[in-house]
């Protein structure tokens, strides 16, 4: 459920077909974000999900979008 609801999420933000994303999918190799479209993409899950402010060395791990379901995963407890 968090890895599909931040599919739609990332397919949005970077006007990607939901299809072209999956949990391998890289924000910078496969969708070409730069620090600000993660930063955006960071503070909209935080809202959506509601989740307290990421910590920077957190942010750094994240690299793929399978990644970052796994984190929001661990703080919220959900699948």
């Amino acid at each position: 459920m968090v890895l599909e609801k931040i599919i739609k999420m990332v397919a949005e933000q970077f006007m990607v077909d939901e299809s072209e994303i999956s949990a391998d999918t890289s924000f910078t190799d496969d969708l070409g974000a730069d620090s600000l479209d993660v930063v955006e993409l960071t503070m909209a899950l935080e809202e959506s999900f509601s989740l307290p402010d990421t910590p920077e060395n957190e942010l750094m791990n994240i690299h793929t979008v399978g990644d970052l379901a796994a984190y929001v995963s661990k703080v919220t407890q959900q699948d």
